[in-house]
């Protein structure tokens, strides 16, 4: 979900502060810190943004947080300021490869897919990509996704037998689902998708401050890896497509990052959001039986405000600005980053109605939601990820009427600082 990986802003952050410090012989990779201002739009109070996300929106909906090292950093927390900076294609880079120097433990080649990516090659590549996931072509995976939730049900089931009827729903619902459905979208090896599960969770943990690099280059490497395989004998998943229709006119290093963004895009985002939409929708049981008993409309309404409501992906991808600027009443310098609160823009009511702090499936907003973000960087994989949730949940609830949080929800293990929010486990009976 989300051309919204936006858990890769760890990434841009530590390389512009990089700049600053590497001439102190400063080893990013040993960073074990995060600024603290940059901590508020990725903490929570369970699934609901820190207040100071509201105070920032009804302030002073652009502001500029105190950082180290003369590093300026904007922060966008208005709706309206938010869609207007991710719909502006000229002011702004979101290109990075240049200020990684190669000699680290993360390169230029660590950083690819279409988050990072500016015109044209952002267009070229998502040119690529766009005809796999118009719905015609996502419907193919529907019978996939139906088999999968069944099985991983199946193992909920079973997992709650064998022990004391206490059962992980993220082990084994919200993380496989997500997981084996992208696996089987890129076309990866049945024997690769063990290891390839061990790499995905550590590079969304701004706690791990700069570590975290290791979790990337490892991942891409397994990538890499995939591609040339892909090459000699292009299987039936979208990397083997993309080299039947592209060739050599695409490289490794493109069609690796590609998937990493796909990858990253659709594992934790879809992940946090079953296990978080399950949570909310126990809260009351009238929405958890519209979700189990409702019709198509019904269903698609409630997981539309689930995504506005939750919006795992906490704050949008960075971009940097090309020149000086006046921008909501701030004085932008070029270098300067901008990053937009997609929890902060999903609870202003000026855009998302009255009380916009409260789940309610019966909602209009006068202005679509930026779950998945907005303008050309939008996820790419957004029906994909909806498709997902339309299955599971209906499903989930079906299987298990009586389904229930088997702790308070204070005890739930909410992630603490994270750019994709969600559960380490979610504990619940059957």
């Amino acid at each position: 979900m989300l051309d919204l990986v936006t858990g890769l802003v760890r990434r841009a952050t530590s390389a512009f502060i990089a700049r600053r410090i590497q001439s102190r012989g400063i080893d990013l990779s040993r960073l074990r810190f995060i600024p603290e201002p940059t901590k508020i739009p990725l903490r929570r109070n369970g699934v609901d943004p820190l207040p100071q996300i509201k105070q920032y929106r009804e302030s002073a909906p652009m502001r500029l947080l105190p950082m180290p090292f003369d590093f300026r950093l904007w922060l966008v927390t208005g709706y309206a300021e938010a869609r207007q900076v991710l719909t502006d294609r000229t002011s702004y880079s979101n290109d990075i490869r240049h200020l990684f120097s190669g000699d680290g433990p993360s390169t230029a080649d660590d950083v690819g897919g279409l988050g990072f990516t500016d015109p044209p090659q952002h267009s070229r590549l998502r040119k690529i990509v766009t005809p796999e996931f118009t719905m015609r072509r996502l419907a193919r995976l529907e019978p996939w996704i139906d088999e999968i939730a069944d099985a991983q049900l199946d193992e909920l089931e079973k997992a709650a037998h064998v022990g004391t009827g206490v059962v992980d729903l993220a082990k084994h619902l919200a993380f496989p689902v997500p997981f084996q459905t992208i696996c089987v979208l890129l076309g990866l090896a049945y024997e690769d998708r063990e290891a390839f599960a061990t790499l995905g969770s550590a590079r969304f943990d701004a706690s791990l401050g700069g570590a975290a690099f290791g979790a990337v280059s490892a991942q891409r490497e397994f990538l890499f890896e995939a591609v040339r395989r892909q090459r000699k004998d292009p299987g039936p998943g979208l990397l083997g497509q993309i080299i039947r229709d592209q060739g050599d006119t695409i490289n490794d290093v493109d069609l690796a990052g590609l998937a990493d963004g796909i990858f990253t895009g659709g594992f934790e985002t879809t992940a946090g959001m079953i296990a978080l939409g399950t949570l909310v929708l126990l809260r009351n049981p009238e929405h958890a039986a519209l979700m189990r008993d409702g019709s198509r409309e019904d269903v698609d309404r409630v997981v539309e405000e689930l995504l506005r409501y939750l919006a795992v992906v906490q704050v949008a991808f960075p971009r940097f600005a090309k020149q000086d600027m006046d921008l909501f009443g701030q004085r932008v310098q070029a270098g300067d980053v901008i990053i937009a609160s997609l929890t902060g823009a999903n609870r202003d009511g000026a855009a998302m109605g009255d009380h916009p702090d409260v789940f309610d499936p019966a909602r209009v907003p006068a202005s679509g939601h930026l779950a998945f973000g907005h303008g050309m960087h939008r996820c790419i994989g957004a029906e994909l990820a909806r498709i997902e949730l339309r299955i599971v949940f209906p499903k989930l609830l079906r299987r298990f009427p009586t389904l229930a949080l088997a702790t308070p929800e204070a005890d739930v293990s909410f992630r603490q600082l994270s750019f994709v929010y969600g559960v380490d486990d979610l504990l619940v009976t059957l």
